[in-house]
């Protein structure tokens, strides 16, 4: 388990009682004034609250409503742009509203460690749980747990046991092929994801979708991994045939696509278009900058702890919120040659 922390937090009661040595009615009774308590360990609280920059009046709010003012994260898969992207900004959102985070990762070659992630942010008394779970394979293992804490999922498709919240990836699929088709396109393969995730699914979705829509067929898909590497081979190999342009999951793979169409004399755009998804920070400089699909992932965080402080106070009901995402034309697309 690794605490976050970009920057300042306002820590629990309970981090003000493991400061100072004693438990958190300790604090308590010493912030209610309680007779019954020695001298010595008043100082020694008050001293931890003076250390730890903790306001009396943020103190008392925890004390009023019983909350520890802590959110438990699991997050599949960290390393991935998208799970860490949503964790910072749940924890930005977070303590913009004097909540703290604790994060438990769990690495994409052992989902089985969310058993291990979740104990461990229950016994830390947090009040809510919030789970960035981009794999059906982890969220599998979450069915299997039962903690009686308010939780909220962070996942592309909708789910009938908890509240869920994501950017609505089919519609940013949609946004890309929509923008090739209106450059010309009819031929337009997909580099997918791996399908246990759910993003990756329904980016495949999005991409039927509106090649259907516009009474065009299913160019090619394959799935890829993520990675840069995957999208160069892919690229470097590939029978393109009379595909024009593809739409490829992530940035990280149309980077590599990019890259290996050039070391086999293909242009982007002349000769292939590429659109990617994420806009990563670095996009607008690859060569050519990437036309990609934009997620706020900002307001994604936002919206999550808007939904996990409605849980805490017992607002219930299963249902799914999306953020819109944002097509980001750049020079890695224009219309085929004729």
């Amino acid at each position: 388990m690794t605490e976050v922390s970009r920057g300042w937090q306002r820590p629990s009661i309970y981090d003000v009682a493991k400061h100072a040595g004693v438990s958190h009615m300790t604090v308590s009774r010493v912030l209610n004034d309680h007779p019954n308590i020695r001298e010595s360990t008043r100082e020694r609280v008050l001293l931890a609250i003076d250390e730890m920059n903790y306001t009396r009046s943020s103190i008392a709010r925890a004390l009023a409503t019983r909350r520890a003012m802590r959110i438990g994260v699991v997050v599949d898969s960290p390393v991935q742009y998208g799970p860490n992207s949503t964790l910072r900004a749940l924890e930005s959102a977070a303590r913009e509203v004097g909540y703290a985070i604790s994060a438990f990762s769990i690495s994409e070659d052992d989902e089985s460690q969310i058993d291990a992630g979740v104990v461990e942010l229950v016994t830390q008394g947090v009040d809510a749980l919030c789970v960035i779970a981009p794999r059906a394979s982890s969220l599998d293992m979450l069915r299997q747990q039962t903690t009686g804490l308010p939780t909220i999922v962070i996942k592309a498709e909708p789910d009938a046991t908890w509240h869920t919240a994501a950017v609505d990836q089919r519609l940013g699929a949609k946004l890309a092929v929509d923008h090739l088709i209106g450059l010309g396109h009819r031929s337009i393969a997909h580099l997918a994801g791996p399908l246990d995730w759910y993003d990756a699914r329904e980016r495949e979705q999005g991409w039927r979708e509106a090649l259907t829509s516009a009474g065009l067929p299913s160019g090619p898909a394959i799935n890829g991994d993520w990675t840069s590497d995957y999208g160069y081979e892919f690229g470097r190999t590939f029978d393109f045939g009379d595909v024009t342009a593809v739409f490829a999951s992530n940035d990280q793979m149309a980077l590599g696509l990019t890259h290996g169409l050039h070391e086999r004399g293909l242009r982007v755009p002349d000769d292939i278009s590429v659109v990617g998804f994420d806009d990563l920070p670095d996009s607008r400089h690859f060569l050519p900058p990437l036309t990609t699909v934009r997620q706020d992932f900002g307001a994604l965080g936002s919206l999550a702890l808007q939904l996990i402080i409605s849980a805490i106070e017992g607002e219930e009901g299963a249902q799914h919120d999306v953020i819109a995402p944002i097509l980001i034309a750049r020079a890695s697309t224009s219309a085929p040659r004729a």
